[in-house]
């Protein structure tokens, strides 16, 4: 893992260093650098090296968010991957595309017989994410472990921001398929509330009724009865991202779901979809150190992948996740690097994440959490 300086001379000077034991890398840039991505590409042209990469609102840089520099990370052997622009807006189909390229990389021979992990880099401006999820486990199943991080701006304006080593895209996905012997985590920390509504009217990201009422009238009742908050449409924007949704689910997770618009007609928007009839939960984002979340994703890195001490982590932190918790969003960074013994973390902020609080569980598309994976470059 290195953070460079994103001018031509540390890009050359990098690229070319890496070229000597790499075949290729993957690259993260914060989006105020993204001008700069075309000199990264040609260098990794100019020197055989694959690339992927996409980029970000910011960078994870060990304890600290950054919009400077790049990250490269370095492969000494490329896995499968694929790159999907303009997606078919039908999620079955989306799906299907995603399914057949990631076939054709599991029928490529892999050393060991582990699983392997299929990460996706999803452009953030794709709507139907959590729709493509299920079909992509309808049409694989268990042959691959998922995982994922969304990319893009985080005022949520359409960019390219997928790459490789020939071009940038957007409304799109990539895809790796990483070696069986790295296990991505997932964890949010919220607790689950008894009290449940059913989502009676949604569209897409868009839930019009709960329980049969206008949206945002039963989010303020509920705010009101259990926190005691006067939610009115000027404070909306002020409280929302501190009081997310939780849609539950068969095997007893919840995918949050953080409302970022107030529509006039009472519907709440928010980062993800929200299927019809869905059971929700209203959730209270926790304080710094008010849940267990970083103990149980370092309790699960160990689990899944053995003692972390001293190696190196592939860190991705919601955007949402980072607004409700402020300058305390670093001190959580700096409790996960204290939790997992690392001597480096590595990643950036992410606008929506992809995997499951379990082990071999369903692929989710989550808002508000922590996706960690130890980091060799194999």
């Amino acid at each position: 893992m290195r953070h460079i300086k994103l001018d031509a001379s540390s890009i050359a000077h990098h690229v070319k260093d890496l070229s000597a034991t790499a075949a290729g890398l993957l690259a993260l840039l914060p989006e105020s650098e993204k001008e700069q991505l075309p000199l990264l590409q040609s260098a990794c042209r100019e020197h055989g090296l694959r690339l992927v990469g996409a980029i970000f609102p910011a960078l994870v840089v060990d304890q600290a968010f950054v919009t400077e520099g790049a990250w490269l990370m370095s492969f000494e052997t490329m896995p499968a991957r694929f790159a999907l622009a303009n997606l078919p807006a039908d999620a079955l189909q989306a799906a299907a595309q995603i399914a057949s390229l990631a076939r054709q990389g599991l029928n490529v021979p892999r050393a060991g017989g582990a699983k392997p992990t299929l990460f996706m880099l999803f452009d953030s401006m794709v709507p139907n994410i959590a729709s493509i999820l299920d079909g992509l486990y309808l049409d694989l199943s268990n042959r691959v472990d998922y995982a994922g991080v969304n990319a893009g701006s985080e005022t949520f304006q359409p960019m390219p921001c997928l790459f490789d080593e020939n071009a940038s895209f957007g409304n799109g996905v990539l895809g790796l398929l990483l070696p069986g012997h790295t296990a991505a985590v997932l964890e949010h920390g919220f607790v689950r509330p008894e009290r449940a509504m059913c989502a009676s009217s949604t569209e897409g990201n868009r839930i019009a009724s709960i329980d049969w009422q206008p949206a945002f009238a039963v989010y303020q009742q509920v705010i009101k009865a259990e926190y005691g908050i006067e939610l009115t449409p000027e404070n909306f924007y002020q409280h929302a991202v501190h009081f997310p949704f939780g849609i539950q689910q068969a095997n007893g997770d919840v995918a949050v779901r953080i409302p970022v618009a107030l529509a006039e007609d009472g519907s709440l928007y928010c980062v993800g979809e929200i299927p019809e009839n869905a059971m929700l939960v209203l959730l209270k984002a926790p304080a710094l150190g008010e849940s267990d979340c970083i103990a149980h994703l370092a309790a699960k890195l160990v689990a899944e992948n053995g003692a972390q001490q001293g190696g190196e982590l592939l860190t991705f932190y919601c955007a949402g996740r980072r607004m409700h918790l402020g300058a305390d969003a670093e001190q959580e960074l700096l409790a996960l690097h204290a939790a997992t013994g690392v001597a480096r973390m590595a990643g950036a902020l992410s606008l929506g994440e992809i995997g499951s609080t379990r082990r071999w569980g369903y692929p989710i598309f989550h808002n508000a959490t922590l996706v960690c994976a130890p980091w060799q470059a194999k």
